[in-house]
């Protein structure tokens, strides 16, 4: 019975999805002369502060210098954008311009080469001398292609540290593990937690810590060596990357309360002191900084002087410490059934330059939508920025290490086991070894498959 009611599901999906699509091609037939139409799908977040400005800033703004281009925006957030593109990916009716992941998140975009390689459009516009090389290095795309223009380098992990709650308890930043293990009971006696994550979302945990904590056992390249047969994921390496999960949550650093925390909600949990440090990407500045619609914060600029931004405690037994996790950032790509040399490639290119460009770096880096630019032809020191955006910035200063996201460079035949795995880690229903073993199916299974 569950099988037939996913399966019905499926179907009316793919059948709703297929009809927008139906609607929009007749509504093309509508447009003034001239005038060509762009199905856009657009990641937005509504919690960040500043999202009500993009509406007028990014959007507004284009369709006033393009008169000439219309764009018909979907906007989705979180697990419901991923369930959308997985839905037009399936349906083969992807809009003409969607923002995506560089691997991780968009796998089905790069293996089924459903994006357009921009190569050729950056190399003819000059656009290597405004970006950094690596964002437009063709090997860190799942595609092995520019199927997306990024706009950010991204360290999936930051460590918040909120010294208002520290000093209410007499304590310091936790440089050793064993320094923040220390912290829990005193932290407690206050009624704070220590650690606040959002582990609700499976991906939380992977792409925001166990990523870190795979490197920092692993040492650099370990996913080299999986991927190449010379290790898997049952070696000791991994089962000791798993093991420490466990360990926060048997040491209390992490409570389990937060594998029923949503993403939106810890925020506001760390806004309002009810822990001491907050694990997420560094891309979560933007929640806590100024709203220029309303002119609130979710922590006060006075109040960020009181948050440093740094990485993970030292873990004793680990190969490196000093590390992050990090990969190439989001950005936009075109469906790679738009016509080359066509009006619609060449507004879609449009579309795909004004978001991934200057002007709207600029802007995501004055609302805390990014940290660290692609584009290499912006004046930070020059910018207004407020505290905890001064302290992402210099966020690559607390690291002398970058190692992989998982979700970045294992399919998602993979990295999902493990991301449920973290979870029954923390619930207690799975040892770290049966994850181990559950990744190292997965991966042969998949490798079977290439």
């Amino acid at each position: 019975m569950k099988k037939l009611t996913m399966v019905f599901f499926t179907v009316l999906v793919l059948a709703l999805v297929a009809a927008g699509y139906t609607s929009c091609s007749k509504n093309e037939t509508a447009l003034a002369d001239g005038q060509v139409e762009l199905r856009v799908l657009n990641y937005f977040d509504m919690t960040s502060a500043n999202s009500a400005d993009e509406v007028a800033t990014v959007w507004d703004a284009f369709s006033q210098a393009n008169p000439d281009i219309k764009v018909v925006r979907e906007d989705l957030f979180n697990e419901p954008f991923h369930n959308k593109v997985e839905a037009y990916a399936a349906a083969g009716q992807l809009p003409d311009v969607i923002y995506a992941w560089p691997s991780g998140r968009s796998t089905t975009l790069h293996t089924q080469h459903l994006l357009k390689d921009l190569g050729p459009l950056i190399q003819r516009d000059g656009l290597a001398a405004f970006n950094l090389p690596g964002a437009i290095d063709p090997n860190a795309q799942g595609a092995g292609y520019l199927a997306i223009l990024p706009r950010a380098i991204t360290s999936s992990h930051a460590f918040y540290i909120n010294n208002e709650v520290l000093r209410d308890v007499g304590l310091t930043p936790a440089k050793t593990y064993d320094e923040l293990k220390a912290q829990v009971p005193i932290l407690r006696a206050k009624g704070y937690d220590t650690v606040l994550m959002a582990n609700q979302d499976d991906w939380v945990m992977q792409s925001c810590l166990f990523s870190l904590v795979a490197g920092r056992f692993g040492g650099e390249g370990w996913e080299k060596k999986i991927h190449s047969g010379e290790a898997k994921f049952t070696d000791p390496d991994f089962v000791k990357a798993l093991t420490f999960i466990k360990t926060l949550y048997d040491d209390g650093v992490l409570n389990k309360a937060t594998l029923t925390t949503d993403y939106g909600s810890v925020v506001g949990q760390f806004a309002t002191n009810k822990g001491a440090y907050l694990i997420d990407g560094d891309w979560r500045i933007g929640a806590f900084i100024t709203d220029k619609s309303t002119g609130q914060a979710l922590i006060a600029p006075s109040r960020q002087n009181n948050i440093e931004i740094t990485v993970f405690p030292d873990i004793p037994g680990a190969k490196l410490n000093k590390s992050t996790s990090g990969i190439l950032g989001t950005g936009w790509g075109m469906n790679a059934n738009i016509p080359t040399g066509s009006d619609k490639e060449e507004a879609a290119w449009k579309l795909v330059k004004w978001l991934s460009g200057k002007e709207i770096q600029t802007w995501l880096l004055l609302t805390g939508g990014i940290s660290t630019p692609t584009r290499t032809d912006i004046d930070i020191p020059g910018l207004t920025l407020e505290p905890m955006q001064k302290a992402g910035s210099n966020l690559g200063t607390q690291y002398t290490t970058t190692t992989v996201v998982i979700d970045g460079v294992f399919d998602g035949e993979v990295h999902v086991p493990i991301n449920t795995g973290l979870q029954e880690i923390g619930l207690g229903t799975k040892t770290p070894q049966q994850i181990a073993e559950t990744a190292q199916r997965a991966f042969e299974a998949w490798k079977a498959k290439q």
